[in-house]
């Protein structure tokens, strides 16, 4: 009976054992130096291995992190029992060689990072097992060669990284097994040459970075001729001195191309020969001395371009006649001496021009570019371009907005200016405190003698009726009028600003002296009629802005003035300008909006005469102004709180008050004391220790009146009589009237002894 229930006791707890041991080898279990996420990633990253760990159970691993260990070699072996693998990582090891067989059952592997090691080669078939791999990086390695064979399998790869290696050629075909190819790093190799066919297969690749090379020269069209789909491509830092015409003939969807810091002295006219949609060209770092006229034609979609470093010294004026979607170009940091004013004026959605580091000659030659750059700021369609004087001597240091029109003499070697920019006999003098402005050229109108006359574009937007347009007056050297050239063909609008006459014009009659001044141009009318700019309504995002204006009496405007305010981010690092333009005959007064809460900004208002602005005003009409913080009383439309400063001297006034209340507490507190303290000791002095001394023997009465000083006993001998106990008794002690109650407890000695001195 006891061994049937031992029987039945021992079969249940015998399952539960084999449980336990066979729960464990259900789940996978992590190399000691590793860690495991969900038991599907590996992780063994910067572990300072040497050799790859084995997994227990690798059957259901998705990722493997081996990166920054110390792995040399890679067996046959090493990941045989990884078949779900989808991702490997063996970056930054000292890998040198590869088994062919490393990798065999990886059928399902989509990612292998084999960068930052010291493969010198990609053995053939080492990776043709890998049929769904999309990502391989091989970057900074020491391979030197590649052939066809080396990716002979991988027909899904989509990325390819080889950059940092040691190739110094490629053959024909070398990657016509990668058809769905997109990205290709080719980069911080040795290439000295290219086959026709290196990238025969690679129709849809978007990418190619071949930048960092050794190339001289690229000479054959049908290099790139397979390459229809190619988006991106960076020939920067190579060797190049030449590029045969119509190289890029073949790449209609390109977009980006990059040319920097070659040693590239000419290009050919048909270099960019079949690139209608490209988007940005880099030829920076060059040593290109000028540009075919043609050249930039077929670019029909550029949008950035960068000419910088280079040694330009001249510039055809239709260079740049038909990028008429060219937003950004940088000219720094050439040779040029002069511009020609009709350069951009087919560029209408230019934006940002760099024109600095060049030696600029401020002479007449520039009149017309600063016209346009005049027009195009005071339109707000250009951030600011900086022209700096290199010559004459008496201009070197000035930026050329900066100067007027009458300081841009002919040069001295006796070049002649520029169309529509020659020197009248009566050049219009600088007027003081109006600052620098374009409009000096086109546009004060003044009646008395010694003041200039009417200029050409002032009288087109201002005076002359349709159909009829006055001639510029002559400069220094010319005794009569010089007529304009005809509008030049452009593909954009040209400003209302720049004064290009129409064809048939015929100068306009100055008015007699007799009538008052007729002022026309935006710097005198800032001068003269604005006046009490202030900001009200100070918001969190908004504020309202009031001026006033000067009657019109004298001198006189012609036609209603228009206002526009420019408000500025102060102190910001990006610049940051916007114009509000404000309808004709409305009330000096608005509202700006769309703030920025707690933020410091600059707000100037200026006049408009005829669509033209002063273009670099001096800033004597401006505010600056702080919004409120966000969620503010004003910001919400509410009551205007009380003024700040009014409300601070309140505190500190009561402050005061509370402080001096305070001290006088604290002073007749203490004067209080003394005083009680001057009184008591005068009046009844109190011995605490006179009180409970021993010294002066208590003397009980004998006759039980006073049972406290019947433990005292004194040590004289006893007297026949006695003092009747008085309240004074018990403070002074007068007298020795206490006597002896004729019997002393012995309990007592200790109290004695307590109460002792």
């Amino acid at each position: 009976m006891g061994a049937r229930r031992r029987l039945r006791l021992m079969v249940p707890w015998g399952s539960v054992a084999l449980f336990l041991l066979l729960l464990p080898a259900a789940e996978p279990i992590c190399p000691e130096p590793c860690d495991c996420q969900q038991h599907q990633h590996l992780l063994c990253t910067n572990r300072g291995l040497r050799s790859v760990p084995k997994a227990a159970e690798p059957q259901d691993v998705l990722t493997y992190s081996l990166g920054g260990n110390f792995i040399a070699n890679i067996s046959a072996f090493d990941f045989h029992r990884l078949a779900g693998l989808q991702r490997l990582d063996l970056q930054y090891n000292r890998i040198r060689s590869l088994h062919p067989k490393a990798f065999e059952h990886l059928g399902r592997l989509e990612e292998l990072y084999l960068g930052n090691n010291l493969l010198p080669a990609l053995v053939p078939g080492t990776l043709s097992a890998l049929v769904k791999l999309r990502i391989l990086y091989v970057n900074a390695n020491e391979i030197g060669r590649l052939s066809a064979a080396s990716f002979s399998g991988l027909s899904s790869l989509v990325k390819l990284r080889l950059d940092g290696n040691e190739l110094g050629s490629l053959g024909d075909s070398t990657f016509s097994g990668l058809p769905n190819l997109l990205y290709l790093h080719l980069e911080s190799n040795r290439i000295r040459w290219l086959s026709r066919g290196a990238f025969t297969g690679l129709a849809r690749l978007r990418f190619l970075d071949l930048s960092g090379n050794q190339q001289s020269s690229l000479r054959h069209p049908e290099l790139f001729g397979p390459l229809h789909s190619l988006h991106t491509l960076l020939l920067a830092s190579n060797s190049l001195q030449h590029l045969a015409g119509g190289l890029f003939r073949h790449l209609p969807t390109l977009a980006k191309l990059s040319l920097s810091n070659n040693q590239l002295a000419h290009l050919a006219p048909d270099a960019f020969a079949g690139l209608g949609s490209l988007k940005e060209l880099r030829l920076e770092g060059n040593q290109l001395s000028h540009l075919p006229a043609t050249l930039l034609e077929p670019l029909s979609s550029l949008e950035t371009l960068d000419l910088s470093r280079n040694v330009l010294t001249a510039l055809h004026p239709t260079t740049f006649g038909r990028l008429g979607h060219l937003r950004e170009l940088s000219l720094r940091d050439n040779a040029l001496v002069t511009l020609p004013g009709e350069l951009f004026a087919s560029s209408p959605a230019l934006y940002r021009l760099e024109l600095e580091g060049n030696t600029w000659s401020c002479d007449c030659r520039l009149r017309g570019l600063k016209h346009w750059l005049g027009a195009w700021h005071s339109q707000g369609r250009l951030l600011t371009v900086f022209v700096q004087c290199h010559l004459p001597p008496t201009l070197a240091g000035k930026y050329l907005d900066y100067l007027q029109d009458n300081q841009l003499l002919p040069p001295p070697d006796g070049s002649p200016c520029l169309k529509g920019a020659s020197p009248s006999t009566s050049p219009p003098p600088a007027v003081e405190g109006l600052g620098t402005n374009s409009s000096k050229a086109m546009g004060l109108l003044h009646e008395p003698p010694r003041v200039p006359p009417p200029s050409a574009s002032t009288a087109r937007l201002l005076a002359a009726p349709e159909g009829e347009m006055a001639a510029p007056q002559g400069m220094a050297e010319a005794p009569s009028p010089t007529p304009l050239p005809a509008r030049p063909k452009a593909s954009g609008p040209v400003p209302p600003s720049v004064a290009w006459p129409r064809r048939g014009g015929r100068p306009r009659s100055v008015p007699s002296s007799s009538m008052p001044p007729l002022v026309s141009d935006p710097c005198d009318f800032n001068k003269l009629f604005l006046c009490n700019l202030s900001v009200e309504a100070v918001g969190s995002s908004s504020v309202t802005v009031r001026w006033a204006v000067r009657p019109h009496r004298s001198p006189r405007l012609l036609g209603p003035a228009r206002f526009r305010l420019l408000f500025d981010r102060f102190g910001a690092a990006v610049k940051f300008q916007r114009f509000v333009y404000l309808p004709e005959r409305g009330e000096p007064a608005a509202t700006l909006q769309e703030l920025r809460p707690d933020t410091p900004y600059l707000v100037c208002v200026e006049g408009v005469l005829g669509g033209r602005v002063c273009p670099v005003a001096p800033r004597d009409h401006c505010a600056g102004l702080v919004t409120l913080p966000e969620g503010s009383a004003a910001a919400a439309g509410g009551p205007r709180g009380p003024d700040q400063q009014l409300l601070t001297l309140v505190l500190l006034a009561v402050n005061a008050l509370l402080l001096f209340a305070a001290l006088a507490a604290w002073a007749s507190r203490l004067l209080r004391k003394k005083v009680l303290g001057r009184r008591r000791r005068k009046a009844a002095p109190v011995h605490v220790r006179q009180l409970y001394s021993t010294r002066r023997p208590l003397r009980s009465m004998g006759t039980g009146v006073s049972a406290d000083f019947s433990g005292f006993q004194s040590h004289r001998p006893p007297r026949g009589a006695a003092c009747v106990l008085s309240e004074a008794d018990l403070i002074e002690f007068p007298c020795e009237r206490f006597m002896d109650s004729g019997s002393t407890r012995h309990g007592d000695d200790h109290l004695l002894q307590r109460f002792a001195d």
